[in-house]
């Protein structure tokens, strides 16, 4: 039977024991050196090398392993059309934030990019510039203006904008028992690369909590409350496809943390509430309701950077 008593992560490792671990790597890393496509061969390997790295660093026990198949196990078992709790597992890892860095370098002054998240959802509702994604969902209105130019300066006429959000409770119309669509649409800049829009401010919310990873967040004592924001996706030819949202400044979860690390310092933006009565860009009527404005200029990347 194999010895699987435990040695401390620090502590000393024989030479034998260092060679047989060693070689066992070797052998797993010569398995794919026949794989016909380059990259999957190179992300194997990778893979290979740094996962046998960590379980050698930690000196990972065998019931730890297995704790970590049964967390996957359940994650796996909770994912469905609806929930990924994977996206959630590798958002709250900084995984994905990682990813989003590597594969959108800094170019000028592009507006940076940051996650994805789980909600995003095509065949979105498509309203004229000035109109409500709202659609109904509670929440105190915002009225969103800006730009969307290149990075030379130039306006990008008909760049189409996704934008989507959560409700004043947190949730999304994904999560809405009745299926409505709601705090979700799509618009398209004017010939000067305008654009404008009503939504609803943001307000902080927890991502799904009462899964696998919401027990990790809770093992390690960290929050799994986001930052206030709106998502954005700017999409037009010729130029980098943008994903990022727009972050309230003075959110005191600022200071806290944002769960998944999407929060960018340009990214912050002033939400600035105006008092009941105060007349609207376009005249809308709000009667004795507050509401609140922001703008946001965005900056494309040429393609392929």
């Amino acid at each position: 039977m194999t010895d699987t008593t435990h040695i401390p992560a620090g502590e000393a490792v024989s030479g034998q024991q260092r060679r047989i671990e060693e070689d066992l790597t070797y052998r797993v890393l010569a398995s794919f050196e026949n794989t016909p496509d380059a990259r999957l061969k190179q992300l194997m390997q990778a893979l290979t090398r740094h996962l046998h790295a960590f379980i050698r660093e930690v000196r990972l026990t065998e019931e730890e392993w297995n704790t970590a198949i049964g967390f996957l196990t359940a994650a796996g078992h909770l994912t469905d059309e609806k929930r990924q709790e994977f996206i959630l597992l590798s958002d709250v890892l900084g995984a994905s934030m990682m990813t989003v860095a590597v594969n959108n370098q800094a170019v000028g002054d592009a507006t940076e990019a940051t996650v994805f998240g789980p909600f995003f959802a095509e065949d979105s509702p498509e309203i004229p510039l000035g109109g409500d994604i709202a659609h109904g969902a509670a929440g105190q209105p915002c009225w969103v203006e800006g730009t969307v130019t290149d990075t030379s300066g130039k306006p990008v006429p008909g760049a189409r904008i996704e934008v989507w959000e959560a409700d004043e409770d947190g949730f999304y119309d994904a999560q809405y028992a009745d299926g409505r669509t709601a705090g979700r649409a799509h618009l398209y800049t004017d010939a000067d690369g305008n654009y404008c829009f009503w939504g609803l401010t943001p307000t902080p919310y927890p991502i799904p909590h009462d899964g696998p990873v919401g027990k990790m967040l809770e093992a390690v004592n960290r929050s799994p409350v986001r930052a206030s924001h709106l998502h954005f996706m700017v999409t037009a030819p010729g130029l980098r496809t943008l994903v990022t949202h727009i972050f309230v400044e003075g959110d005191p979860q600022l200071e806290i943390g944002d769960s998944v690390f999407g929060v960018k310092d340009s990214l912050i933006k002033a939400f600035v509430e105006q008092a009941p009565g105060t007349q609207t860009p376009d005249g809308r009527d709000l009667g004795n309701q507050t509401w609140a404005r922001t703008r946001f200029d965005i900056v494309l990347a040429p393609a392929g950077t």
